[in-house]
């Protein structure tokens, strides 16, 4: 395991989201790197179309959510 420094905009940013996202600083922090990485590996994929296909690969079923 090693240590990132980031900013401390940044980190406040993760803190924040983290707190909506009930994840902790770190799995915020360690999610957005992961996702951001699968987005330059795969430039024409929307962010919806990545995390489809990591639910998928993790054998997660989608639940679509319809509007009344």
């Amino acid at each position: 395991m090693g240590i990132v420094k980031i900013s401390d905009e940044l980190h406040e940013e993760v803190r924040k989201n983290s707190s909506v996202m009930e994840r902790s600083i770190n799995s915020q922090a360690e999610f957005w790197l992961k996702i951001g990485r699968l987005a330059e590996q795969n430039p024409t994929l929307t962010y919806e179309e990545i995390l489809k296909r990591e639910m998928q690969t993790q054998n997660v079923a989608m639940v679509k959510l319809v509007n009344e």
